[in-house]
């Protein structure tokens, strides 16, 4: 995917969460924007530095240190996971706690006033969530209108992350895309060692349909959705499928990356069987079965996928190794 990173006059732009996909997103806006990376880490400084962001020190597990980040934003990328205990997001809810103190400083009382009036934002929020707020859906082909179904406290607390963001968005502090995502790979992210280990997969039978979406178009999809939510005509809420057009059960995902690899295909147990060898975490995404249409991210956000199906970017990826070698 070739896209601009051009969203208009130059930006302030918050990116919370600067991991992998946080520092690819900062390297398709530098050229063009002002940008902010808020890490928990000391040590990862100097790399964001590097990405072409200013690295400031936040732990949003710790409201006190959320001072530190900018009051003038123009937008903000919220990239970080909830924490991993509980059924609520209280990052999420920090860092609204936060910026919400920030937009009554940048407002003066005639612009606070009208703003309320019209409820409408000035700012913008992009949120990467995930699908499995969808929970279980049997294989069938979903739409963003699906209501949400959460069947494990990960998806709780992603839905209680959307949902808190939606009613700040509807409030009229800002607007608001949510991209859900699902599994993201890419050659750094392949499940190799899993593949070495001899992990097995779900027999035929028994197996589930899982999505994908390679980390460089997730960052490119992240970007198209700060470019679509920052428009004038842009609704207040808006929720996207950041998935490839791969329709691929778990199983056959770990065959192609096996064969890619020349690695043994993972052997096949039925589900009895699977959950006496798996750990709980795991064999969670195997109760899940679903496929994301995403006729709304190509329609609204204009994208062109690098990598079209798993297929691709595995190839892509097992290539760049080879030529490594």
């Amino acid at each position: 995917m070739r896209r601009t990173a051009k969203v208009g006059k130059k930006q302030k732009i918050l990116v919370i969460g600067a991991g992998d996909i946080g520092r690819r997103v900062i390297a398709l806006l530098r050229a063009e924007h002002s940008l902010t990376a808020a890490t928990s880490s000391p040590a990862k400084r100097s790399a964001l530095t590097a990405c072409g962001a200013r690295a400031v020190l936040a732990n949003l597990d710790q409201p006190g240190t959320l001072r530190k980040l900018p009051r003038d934003w123009d937008a903000i990328i919220h990239c970080a996971p909830p924490p991993a205990h509980g059924l609520r997001d209280t990052r999420t809810r920090n860092i609204l706690r936060a910026i919400a103190r920030s937009t009554r400083r940048r407002l003066n009382p005639t612009e606070a006033a009208s703003l309320a009036r019209r409820h409408l934002p000035t700012r913008a929020f992009v949120y990467l969530s995930t699908s499995g707020v969808y929970g279980d859906c049997a294989g069938a082909l979903i739409s963003e209108s699906r209501p949400v179904h959460p069947q494990n406290a990960r998806a709780v607390r992603r839905v209680d992350a959307e949902r808190t963001l939606t009613r700040s968005a509807r409030l009229g502090r800002f607007r608001l895309a949510i991209l859900r995502v699902p599994g993201i790979y890419s050659g750094e992210r392949l499940p190799l060692a899993r593949l070495r280990a001899g992990t097995p997969a779900l027999s035929e039978a028994y197996d589930v349909h899982t999505n994908h979406i390679h980390a460089a178009d997730l960052a490119a999809i992240t970007v198209a959705a700060l470019q679509r939510t920052q428009g004038r005509h842009a609704p207040r809420v808006r929720i996207y499928h950041a998935s490839d057009d791969s329709e691929m059960k778990m199983g056959a995902y770990f065959d192609l990356v096996a064969d890619a690899y020349g690695l043994p295909r993972p052997p096949r147990l039925s589900r009895t069987q699977i959950a006496q060898v798996v750990p709980p975490a795991l064999l969670s995404f195997m109760r899940e079965s679903r496929r994301l249409d995403n006729t709304r991210l190509k329609r609204e956000l204009g994208i062109q996928l690098q990598f079209p199906s798993v297929a691709d970017g595995v190839a892509y990826s097992a290539a760049l190794a080879r030529a490594r070698l």
